[in-house]
């Protein structure tokens, strides 16, 4: 009874609450339809009201349930647009928008399409333009959108920028079920190659696409600001926001825009006196997100696929497929030496071009690709060049252990010796903070340096490095961060005057917010994520003591492997009742795939009631998630944090419903772009508020979600290692932590998507998980398709005059290797992968193994390593994998292999 009070009064005040109707939808809809489309525009403003795919009706893109909520001055919807003008040699720009102050447009009849109007009555100024908008419909059935501007006066006006505002149903606000009524926005940011993509929150179902008619360039994508204060909450952590495709910018780059470097060069458009310009979008279907490039193809705009994406170290060479009716005329480089370019053969069955690239060792950094066609149309490819992937890690495990380190141990709260917070702006660690967590070594971005350290040492481990953080863990994680029975506290830096008289908190910081904790709330130990980046940094250093006994830890690798365990089972452990002591531990933990690692190390080192301990717990809450119509629970109202660990435990107790609606999840969020910051970037918005320097709500480009959701996407690949579409998602958001990381090794929380912006944040904030995925998800993936031909996915690969296929690994770990041809994973545990030689012919591999990477000197050498080679289970699979190799012997579920300086080649037969 209470809670439907509650029900009642919420819906109650949203009535109440209702906008002044400028939009006029109290007058009513235009009820129109395409041969894909059910389509309703409100009939004062004809601009977007529903948008409903006929292929699925009770479906809708657009947000039309909450129209009565949006439909006054300012608010944008799909229709609207904006410009700036000004006269042909003047400066000061002037502003054109739809929204800002809403009047009825003149409809226009027998227009000939579905709908169109003179627009000119809803603006507040006079403007030297006239414009008419139409709707209408093509031969697909898409619904299409365009928009004529005519220059009016007796002088030419240049128009410096114009847009196209995107409102679909990304509002969480009040919903009590997102995931069937909810959908995602992305952009493709690729001018005449540019679209956007709408995708069902729960990631199955028909796709909305948009691209554009006739010369419409995607030259940005903007953000729109709305009023943040209405009861929707515009612009917060349940509804992030509008955005625009902006066709031209110049006006932006001269203004708000003039300190950053744009991801295409800014356009303006002078018109002469009686002179009109048109502009246009098409609204398409793909019919599920594997189906987008071929629905992006079909529209006739220029289409790419990067392999293995966007994200390419110096020693990695690249393809790009082009799929365009026109040839092309050029293709160059911005800065203009980034890579070698030459074109190689089709394949048979392939329609498009096939190029080659090899990035410059001398650049590094954002690199933009432009095609020019022979009919004029121009598509913008987004690189980002990094050094090695191993020379990468290897910087930030340097600056981790040397920039970042705090030894003050005078320090009240305990903090010496850590690897704590940073701030790049300054280049100074973060030492106080009204977000108490960021300086107090815990909470992810508090948290995220020392993890990331701990996990650059179960990659490539340093010895100087590990005894940093051997210090770490002996004089604060274990002593003071974590308690004696194994609970982890929020924080260790507080703010609380009257505990610390005597300590100069720094004045100018705006203290007394809820995040602004005492010590009483910092030292709380009820928040389960913080668990595994403690379990994380155990695990690291038991994998460093196993294997490399040239580095000297203070404990030794059971020690660690205990630590590990006793963390984790501590937060995921229930009282009598069945209630979880630690908050959050029913719901998917980031980074948990390490849990998942350890629990297979307990099994391989022979700890059976140990590993069974933690199986019963973790399938406690696998339960919970496969008796859950949404499993994907946290502390926001909408996430992409629990999908990794959902999928990993569901798919351990093989509840398959729940792994394939995980998968479908992550597919929603999880964006393919011809743009290294959008491909593979899983969505996240709201994290710099609490872990960033800029704190503002705004898509943030390779936050964490990267890395960690391309922990299922990969894996669930090697289960269908025909779904080429899974790798280059997973791909993508695995190689984005890559770009995270500066030359010197400072490695940021997320790169700023708002085009005023565009840059790294200035904290490392909660990087941590973030390079947790890169490390367990690192490998080489070797595929074979008709259309891409024998390709690597974190690798180089030869294909040889007699068909065997040689594999030069080049990702950041090099100890994993799938060929998904053959279903085969081969792995190591320790030194790295030199090459792979797999021959079909005599069904053989060979395999070299070093005992660390040659071209870091500075990674220590390993003893032996563990090989594991095998079938990953895949529908219909067949086949068994043995050692020919004599003199091997089996342990911990693989064969042990002693390492020396000299390579050592072990065969195997298939």
């Amino acid at each position: 009874m209470f809670v439907s009070i509650i029900i009642f009064l919420s819906q109650l005040s949203l009535i109440v609450s209702a906008q002044n109707d400028t939009l006029g939808i109290g007058h009513g809809y235009l009820t129109l339809e395409t041969d894909l489309f059910y389509v309703e525009l409100v009939k004062d403003s004809q601009t977007l009201a529903s948008l409903r795919p006929k292929s699925l009706s009770s479906f809708d893109f657009s947000p039309f349930d909450y129209l009565y909520l949006r439909c006054d001055n300012g608010n944008y919807h799909v229709g609207d647009i904006t410009f700036r003008y000004r006269n042909s040699g003047g400066t000061a720009w002037t502003d054109g928008n739809t929204a800002s102050a809403r009047h009825p447009v003149t409809a226009i009849a027998n227009s000939g399409g579905l709908a169109a109007a003179n627009i000119a009555p809803t603006f507040s100024r006079s403007i030297p333009f006239n414009i008419t908008r139409q709707w209408g419909t093509d031969a697909s059935g898409a619904l299409t959108l365009s928009v004529e501007i005519k220059n009016i006066r007796s002088s030419s006006v240049e128009l410096g920028s114009f847009g196209f505002p995107m409102e679909f149903n990304s509002i969480f606000t009040n919903r009590d079920n997102t995931e069937d009524v909810c959908s995602l926005t992305d952009p493709n940011i690729g001018m005449d190659g540019g679209f956007v993509r709408v995708t069902a929150l729960n990631g199955t179902g028909p796709v909305l696409l948009i691209t554009p008619i006739g010369s419409t360039p995607f030259e940005a994508w903007r953000f729109l600001t709305e009023d943040g204060s209405s009861i929707l909450a515009y612009q917060s952590q349940t509804f992030e926001g509008f955005y625009s495709w902006e066709v031209l910018t110049a006006a932006y780059a001269e203004n708000e825009w003039s300190d950053v470097q744009p991801w295409n060069a800014p356009n303006s458009k002078t018109l002469q006196p009686g002179e009109s310009l048109t502009f246009g979008l098409k609204f398409s279907l793909a019919s599920d997100v594997r189906d987008i490039d071929n629905a992006v193809s079909a529209t006739g705009i220029p289409s790419a696929v990067g392999v293995p994406g966007f994200i390419i170290p110096q020693d990695m060479d690249a393809k790009l497929y082009l799929y365009y009716a026109e040839s092309v005329s050029s293709i160059t480089f911005d800065p203009i030496d980034a890579f070698t370019i030459t074109s190689v053969s089709n394949h048979s069955t392939d329609s498009g071009l096939v190029y080659s690239l090899q990035p410059s060792a001398s650049v590094w950094g954002r690199v933009r690709a432009s095609i020019r066609y022979t009919d004029g149309s121009l598509q913008t490819v987004h690189y980002y060049i990094t050094k090695s992937a191993p020379q990468t890690i290897a910087s930030l495990g340097n600056f981790l252990t040397t920039s970042q380190v705090f030894t003050d141990t005078s320090d009240p709260f305990g903090r010496a010796l850590s690897i704590i917070s940073y701030d790049r702006s300054i280049n100074q660690p973060v030492l106080q903070e009204q977000r108490v967590w960021i300086a107090g070594l815990s909470d992810e971005a508090g948290a995220g340096s020392w993890l990331a350290a701990a996990m650059k040492q179960a990659a490539q481990p340093n010895a100087d490095e590990v005894a940093t953080l051997d210090e770490f863990i002996d004089t604060v994680l274990f002593k003071t961060l974590q308690l004696e029975d194994y609970s982890v506290r929020k924080s260790i830096f507080y703010y609380d005057p009257a505990a610390l008289p005597n300590y100069a908190y720094n004045a100018s910081i705006t203290w007394g917010n809820w995040w602004s904790w005492d010590k009483q709330d910092a030292y709380l130990t009820d928040r389960a994520y913080d668990y595994v980046h403690v379990t994380a940094a155990y695990w690291a250093l038991y994998r460093v003591a196993r294997y490399y006994s040239s580095i000297t830890t203070k404990q030794t690798w059971d020690w660690y492997l205990m630590q590990s365990y006793k963390t984790i089972l501590y937060c995921t452990a229930t009282d009598s009742n069945g209630n979880f002591i630690v908050g959050y531990a029913d719901v998917g933990l980031m980074g948990e795939t390490v849990v998942g690692q350890l629990l297979l190390d307990l099994q391989r080192e022979g700890y059976t009631s140990e590993a069974a301990s933690l199986e019963s717990q973790m399938k406690v809450r696998a339960d919970i998630w496969n008796a859950a119509a949404v499993p994907f629970g946290s502390e926001q109202a909408w996430d992409s944090t629990a999908q990794e660990g959902v999928y990993y435990w569901s798919k351990y107790f093989n509840y398959t419903d729940t792994v394939t609606k995980t998968i479908n999840s992550i597919l929603g969020y999880m964006p393919t772009a011809n743009h290294w910051g959008w491909n593979g970037n899983a969505r996240r918005y709201w994290d710099n508020v609490y872990g960033g320097k800029l704190m503002r709500i705004e898509r943030q480009i390779h936050h964490y979600g990267s890395g960690l959701n391309a922990l299922p996407m990969l894996d669930w690949f090697q289960h269908n290692p025909t779904d080429i579409y899974l790798l280059r998602v997973g791909y993508g958001g695995n190689s984005g932590p890559l770009s995270n990381i500066d030359e010197e090794g400072f490695a940021s929380a997320s790169f700023h998507s708002w085009p005023d912006t565009l840059a790294w944040d200035a904290y490392s904030g909660d990087y941590g998980p973030n390079f947790s995925g890169l490390v367990m998800g690192a490998g080489t993936y070797i595929v074979t398709t008709d259309e891409l031909g024998t390709v690597a996915f974190g690798g180089n690969v030869l294909v040889n005059a007699n068909g065997s296929i040689e594999v030069s690994p080049r990702d950041a770990v090099r100890r994993k290797i799938y060929l998904a041809q053959y279903g085969i994973l081969v792995t190591v545990d320790s030194g790295s992968i030199e090459v792979l030689v797999v021959d079909p012919n005599t069904n053989q591999i060979t395999v070299s193994i070093a005992e660390r990477i040659p071209a870091i000197p500075s990674a220590a050498i390993a003893d032996y390593t563990i090989l594991r080679v095998g079938k990953v289970v895949q529908v219909g699979s067949t086949g068994t994998i043995k050692m020919v190799t004599s003199g091997l012997s089996q342990e911990r579920g693989g064969w042990y292999v002693p390492l020396s300086s000299e390579v050592v080649k072990i065969d195997i037969s298939f």
